[in-house]
């Protein structure tokens, strides 16, 4: 009956300590997220108020750099940050931050500033309601992966087919769908940090990882759906 009573006593304090360690890892990778996206704000910005830095960007070979390294950089982050030290694999991704934030200068040359800040908290209220409603919700949304991913290949596709076309349905169109299925990911890929935390128990230092890998993933979200709302309501300079 002792034993009984000291391990149902025990018990409500180990789901505390639990949920307490849930939302120290979930804070952990909003704030990886939210000075990864200082990082390339800042970058972006200030790089565009440079003609000869945008020259060289968007007129030279340059170019192709800018516009590949940060797919390389998620592609090595992904295949490496489970073998890095949690300190290493936070400089990749602040690296890869701001390499990213030089891929996006452009974005302050075709939206007026006051456009992009507008959409900016747009996005960050719409990604926050979508978090925290992956986070909160019983119900089980892992069978979205799938049906998720594929949207994000078939996005790709019509995109670059929308190259050489160039059609402005085909490009409202792309927007629109990107908006939902990264607005999907963003509920998926909390719940799913959610419960990887739980699958890895006590292990520290692979918390460390999964949470920079977490703000990774996340901020990819974010991202995708800023750039798809700044299409579909930013307007342009000219």
């Amino acid at each position: 009956m002792d034993n009984q009573h000291r391990t149902m006593s025990h018990a409500p304090s180990m789901d505390m300590s639990m949920d307490q360690g849930l939302r120290t890892f979930m804070l952990g990778i909003y704030n990886h997220m939210m000075v990864a996206m200082g990082i390339t704000g800042t970058i972006a910005y200030f790089s565009s108020q440079s003609p000869a830095l945008m020259q060289m960007i968007h007129t030279t070979p340059l170019r192709w750099v800018v516009m590949f390294a940060p797919l390389g950089f998620v592609f090595f982050l992904a295949t490496r940050v489970y073998k890095m030290s949690p300190g290493a694999a936070r400089g990749w991704f602040y690296a890869f931050a701001a390499v990213m934030g030089l891929s996006l200068s452009w974005i302050f040359l075709a939206f007026a500033g006051i456009a992009i800040a507008q959409i900016f908290f747009m996005t960050a209220a719409m990604f926050g309601a979508l978090s925290l409603w992956g986070y909160t919700t019983k119900k089980d949304i892992s069978g979205w992966g799938s049906f998720l991913i594929m949207g994000v290949i078939g996005i790709i596709i019509a995109s670059v087919v929308n190259i050489f076309l160039a059609s402005s349905a085909v490009q409202f169109a792309v927007s629109v769908l990107g908006l939902l299925i990264f607005a999907g990911l963003t509920a998926y890929d909390t719940q799913k940090l959610k419960h990887t935390y739980y699958a890895i128990g006590a292990d520290a230092t692979m918390a460390a990882r999964v949470s920079i890998m977490g703000a990774l993933t996340l901020y990819l979200d974010f991202l995708n759906m800023f750039m798809f709302m700044l299409s579909l309501f930013g307007g342009s300079r000219n």
